[in-house]
């Protein structure tokens, strides 16, 4: 059994292998008569969903744990958590506010630890949005995704998931929101500061809000920051007629993308969405040994 907390710690053979696994509508019930325990510090609508229909579809029993009941790092320490929990689960998943937290979890114990979302990265949103690459290309050779705002840990996941198959990532951030040079050089990606220039010839145009959660004290700076880095319909124009929109969501409407694009015949955010849950089963039967 195997941990899955980023990205970068895969390499392209298990990223392909948990694909393939989530492209099956019956993986059996490696989970049958066992649990999953979802520790969330931070709420969310699309992770906790998809995990507990992905847990429910391998045949297990998801439990879903508020930060309260735990207190990571307060309470308890992450490794006496993991313990209890260990006694119970089989496999544990966590979306935490500090990363860190995280690698103590998966150090202290032999049952598999998924990460659903930390500071530094969103493995899951990756493999889905890979997935949904896959569908709508056919293949992931030759792709490119241009990613347009905050250089955040869905940018940093995707962009290490891109850099496993040599898909062209591309992020157009305003002045002291994107990527430092040691890890654009990391991730083998490249930064301009005109989204236009980045999107042009994209096979997706890719974005989030511009503050998320956590960062509601600077949603006023970064819209101002941000303002110039909507995706709107001359976005996507400039991209090219190839070009599709995915959002990871929630999409703050009016900021971030307008309705014109969310709603429009070039997008898969639902597509996106529904992978979700497909990637989640994907990856704990991966994690089980599939």
């Amino acid at each position: 059994m195997t941990d899955l907390l980023d990205i970068a710690d895969l390499d392209r053979a298990d990223i392909e292998r948990i694909l393939d696994l989530s492209e099956q509508d019956d993986l059996g019930r490696p989970l049958a008569g066992k649990g999953v325990a979802l520790v969330f510090e931070k709420a969310s609508a699309r992770t906790r969903n998809s995990m507990e229909m992905a847990t429910a579809q391998l045949g297990g029993h998801p439990v879903y744990i508020q930060k309260e009941e735990v207190g990571l790092g307060t309470r308890e320490p992450p490794e006496d958590v993991a313990r209890t929990l260990a006694c119970y689960h089989q496999l544990i998943a966590a979306r935490v506010i500090d990363h860190r937290n995280l690698e103590r979890m998966a150090a202290a114990v032999e049952a598999p630890v998924l990460n659903m979302l930390s500071d530094r990265s969103h493995p899951l949103q990756a493999l889905a949005d890979l997935l949904t690459l896959k569908q709508l290309r056919g293949s992931l050779d030759g792709a490119a995704i241009a990613y347009v705002g905050d250089a955040n840990n869905v940018a940093r996941s995707l962009a290490e998931a891109c850099a496993k198959f040599g898909i062209s990532f591309r992020i157009a951030a305003p002045d002291g929101y994107g990527f430092d040079r040691d890890e654009l050089d990391r991730l083998g990606a490249h930064q301009r500061a005109d989204p236009a220039a980045a999107v042009r010839g994209a096979d997706v145009v890719y974005t989030d809000v511009w503050a998320s959660m956590g960062q509601e004290g600077e949603a006023d700076i970064r819209r101002d920051a941000f303002a110039s880095f909507q995706v709107d319909e001359a976005l996507m124009a400039a991209a090219g007629d190839q070009a599709w929109f995915l959002h990871c969501l929630p999409a703050r409407r009016g900021e971030d993308v307008t309705d014109a694009v969310i709603e429009g015949k070039r997008s898969a955010v639902w597509r996106q969405a529904a992978n979700r849950m497909h990637t989640a089963r994907g990856a704990m039967a991966w994690m089980l040994g599939a």
